[in-house]
């Protein structure tokens, strides 16, 4: 793999849980970083152990406007989206805007700069899957207009834009799509499975499953994921490569794991499916292995301790959902 020490690279997105964590790798492997956030979903906590380092500045900024960064640029990853349903319901347009009109901007920074782009794609491209596993050739069964379509369809003209400027201009370009990830400093209350179940393990809340919980999800850990789009970004392969693991799980299933690791007596209780919610999601992940030679290591038992303990540690006003908290 390619000695990357020296290299400047500019992260978006760079506050949230998974830019933050690439923010971390890539100091550790020598680079200098440019983190840009607009902090809509980020928080400048998950960063702040970085702004006293010599090769580590912040950009407040939506990459959505024009995106003008001085000095050279050697890699760009693009990680700045809302990627919750309670974020991008809430916020549609901007999530729409930050994978159309972002992504074309940074296409075009990453043109003049001559650097090597990746971005962030998602399983949800597949959306509510006919073919299980998912491979990469797969192309998906979206709802446009659905209430996940702002979130999938951003991402797939992510990809489709991102292609273009590869043929077009020659630019080089690597695509990732994310199966579900885990790990310390995601948001407790961002509404996605994990978070959700532990956030009501610290409030003695009883467990929300929606529907009869017989949906599927493949779980993560971050550290693996990381590793994943760090070879990635370095290997020679411009095609979308799936980094998730295989190892699926009922969100029934994984409510009783999380009943049994936070040692509480909570019930389980259900409610409506919501719109277009997928019934499975499991990454095909033997392109991944052949060009990559990538998999991950992280059992879920290992890693959900660990998310488990730093959320344990968060103090209170973040563990109570701000609808509960007063004024």
């Amino acid at each position: 793999m390619a000695d990357i020490k020296g290299k400047r690279v500019l992260i978006t997105g760079a506050a949230g849980f998974l830019g933050s964590h690439l923010c971390d790798r890539f100091i550790a492997e020598g680079c200098r970083v440019v983190a840009m956030d607009n902090l809509i979903t980020g928080s400048l906590q998950n960063i702040e152990h970085l702004f006293k380092l010599e090769n580590f500045e912040f950009y407040h900024h939506d990459i959505s406007k024009f995106v003008f960064v001085p000095g050279e640029v050697d890699y760009i990853l693009h990680f700045a989206s809302p990627a919750s349903p309670i974020d991008y319901l809430k916020i549609p347009i901007q999530t729409l805007k930050v994978g159309s009109l972002g992504t074309h901007n940074l296409l075009g920074l990453a043109k003049a700069k001559k650097a090597r782009m990746i971005i962030a794609s998602t399983s949800e491209v597949y959306g509510d899957p006919t073919v299980h596993p998912q491979t990469e050739e797969y192309w998906g069964n979206v709802n446009p207009i659905g209430p996940r379509g702002v979130y999938d369809e951003a991402k797939r003209f992510q990809e489709a834009i991102t292609m273009a400027y590869h043929t077009f201009h020659g630019l080089e370009t690597r695509i990732v799509r994310i199966f579900n990830t885990y790990g310390p400093r995601m948001r407790l209350n961002d509404g996605r499975a994990l978070p959700a179940f532990m956030g009501q393990a610290l409030r003695g809340e009883d467990i929300t499953v929606f529907g009869d919980g017989s949906q599927t999800r493949s779980f993560c850990y971050v550290d693996d994921l990381v590793e994943g789009i760090y070879r990635l970004l370095l290997s020679d392969y411009h095609l979308p490569v799936n980094i998730g693991n295989p190892d699926e799980i009922s969100i029934k299933d994984f409510a009783e794991e999380i009943i049994k690791l936070t040692g509480t007596d909570q019930k389980i209780v259900y409610k409506p499916l919501p719109q277009d919610d997928p019934k499975q999601r499991q990454p095909d992940i033997t392109q991944a292995k052949k060009i990559l030679n990538w998999e991950p290591k992280v059992h879920r038992s290992v890693g959900m301790k660990t998310t488990w303990e730093y959320f344990k540690a968060l103090p209170e006003w973040e563990i109570i959902p701000r609808s509960f908290q007063s004024n």
